[in-house]
């Protein structure tokens, strides 16, 4: 009996799952255009260890923020690796974003490629990114799907989430995201998921 009911509770788990993709490629028009992918997949941050377990492992976890995001900010231990689609900062300042600017990695395609085959997977495989709050990932999931890839997957609230625009926390990263909802994560960094140079080339 008990058997049972641990096999009802996964299945009940992974339909909930199933469901909520379902309801986030839904609702992708109400995404911002930074944040929508060719592919138009989509996972929100809570669903991200849910769609992990439904997959036993078959599935490849990318963080793509910069490593120092992952050190002062958090990382979760849940990824595979932390593949930055874009590398710096550079010591070039972006006037108008008021930031010190970041360029493309031009690795982060075969970096991937490179993870995928170490887990034994497949460019058919699912392969989920996220970032600071779903632009860069829209960004790293293009690559992806254009170098072939079928199912990539964008976080679409990313790691510290969206920006409150009203109230004491506006233009703060409080409103959703994996850190807000409370997922696993943590400041040490696993150095064996770290994949590329902490900075760009000057």
């Amino acid at each position: 009996m008990r058997v049972i009911r641990l096999g009802l509770t996964a299945l009940s788990a992974a339909l909930l799952v199933v469901a909520s993709v379902a309801a986030w490629a839904s609702d992708a028009t109400d995404l911002p255009a930074a944040k929508r992918t060719k592919a138009e997949l989509y996972l929100g941050a809570e669903e991200v260890p849910g769609f992990l377990a439904q997959h036993n492992g078959r599935v490849l976890f990318i963080d793509v923020r910069t490593p120092a995001e992952l050190m002062f900010v958090g990382n979760t231990p849940l990824m595979d690796a932390n593949i930055p689609v874009k590398l710096g900062p550079t010591a070039t300042f972006d006037e108008q974003k008021a930031v010190f600017a970041l360029q493309p990695n031009p690795r982060f395609v075969a970096e991937v490629e490179a993870r995928l085959a170490g887990k034994s997977l497949a460019k058919s495989d699912p392969v989920i990114v996220m970032c600071r709050s779903g632009d860069r990932s829209a960004i790293a999931a293009n690559l992806l799907t254009d170098a072939g890839f079928g199912r990539v997957y964008s976080v679409v609230d990313g790691f510290e989430g969206d920006l409150a625009k009203d109230g004491p926390e506006a233009g703060h990263h409080t409103v959703n995201g994996w850190k807000n909802k409370r997922q696993p994560w943590g400041y040490a960094l696993d150095k064996g998921k770290m994949s590329v140079p902490l900075t760009a080339p000057q």
